[in-house]
């Protein structure tokens, strides 16, 4: 037997599962599927995500025990952890998380172990934090996907992370103007891959175009960058121009922010850490560390590995995982 903790994680863009040992923190297994949205559309109601959950959970738990059963592994539960609202506060809130809430809390009940309720932004820390580890330090923390676009400064705890915000998004979130831009161009929902290949198809003689990329404070903007992208199509500009105009615009828009963050911050804060599914983009992810690098020299900048800038249960789990030796929050705690 060995022993594991179960991560769940259910947001509005995808159903993830995951297995770590409990002895060691170690990835054992992990799965996910993207919930299904029409062509044309640009995501789902909340109802809609919730009944596709319900769905995937236990077909996505079946293969899950497949994939360690094919490695050998006979698990013997130790505790689980599951995201419950997308941010770390009280007023958090989207009805998708109960999917994953209720799936968690009756497996915890059902075999007697610990659970620990966490946010879907601190799984996506502490997944990043699985490759590139802080150690305990503070850092600028950056949370770009399709619902959320946050810089904000973090420090782990043995409940998951202090988080102090530092600026967000104005208007749209980053990968809400990276899918609207990419459902406009024909790309299917959620777009950032789709255009991120669109992108490197692109060539110095199609010509370029530049977005704006406003950004005050650590607030960024993306109402203005969308309504010029929109320009740029009806005025019959290359796709591939258009992607790469988009990518070349959140890059800028993320370096301004997290300069910014940095001056803001304690001068030993030297370490900045970017997750989310718009952090999987090798462009964004090349431009952002040359110009904050260029810029601010000693600062550190590190990308979630794109497998795991995306949604997934990875953080979540690992969140239980530190939660084993500090305390961990009882199956009824509020």
């Amino acid at each position: 037997m060995t022993a594991c903790v179960l991560g769940v994680d259910t947001s509005n863009y995808t159903t993830s599962l995951c297995v770590i040992s409990a002895e060691t923190g170690q990835l054992l297994a992990e799965t996910r599927q993207l919930l299904p949205v029409d062509a044309g559309e640009r995501g789902l109601r909340q109802s809609e995500a919730l009944f596709f959950h319900v769905q995937h959970l236990p077909v996505l738990m079946s293969e899950l025990m497949g994939r360690l059963q094919s490695q050998s592994i006979r698990p013997e539960w130790s505790a689980v952890g599951v995201s419950v609202r997308p941010r770390p506060f009280a007023a958090s809130y989207m009805p998708v998380f109960h999917a994953g809430a209720a799936f968690a809390e009756s497996f915890a009940l059902a075999v007697g172990i610990p659970l620990t309720r966490t946010s879907h932004q601190e799984g996506h820390i502490a997944a990043a934090e699985y490759e590139h580890p802080m150690h305990g330090r503070p850092f600028v923390a950056v949370h770009i996907s399709g619902g959320t676009c946050d810089v904000v400064l973090a420090v782990e705890t043995p409940f998951g992370y202090r988080i102090q915000t530092i600026g967000t998004g104005s208007d749209l979130h980053v990968g809400q103007f990276v899918d609207r831009v990419g459902v406009a161009l024909g790309l299917p929902f959620p777009a950032g891959p789709s255009l991120e290949r669109l992108s490197l198809s692109w060539r110095p003689s199609q010509g370029s175009i530049e977005l704006p990329a406003p950004v005050k404070g650590a607030d960024m903007s993306f109402s203005g960058p969308l309504s010029a992208a929109l320009r740029a199509i009806a005025d019959g500009h290359p796709p591939e121009a258009i992607a790469r105009a988009v990518e070349a615009c959140v890059a800028r828009a993320v370096s301004k922010s997290v300069e910014y963050a940095l001056r803001q911050s304690a001068r030993d804060v030297a370490d900045v850490l970017i997750v989310g599914g718009v952090a999987s983009n090798a462009a964004i992810r090349r431009a952002v560390t040359e110009r904050v690098q260029h810029r601010l020299r000693g600062v550190r900048v590190c990308f979630a590995p794109a497998p795991f800038a995306r949604d997934n249960a990875l953080g979540v789990a690992r969140i239980a995982f530190r939660r084993l030796s500090g305390g961990p929050e009882t199956i009824g705690a509020k």
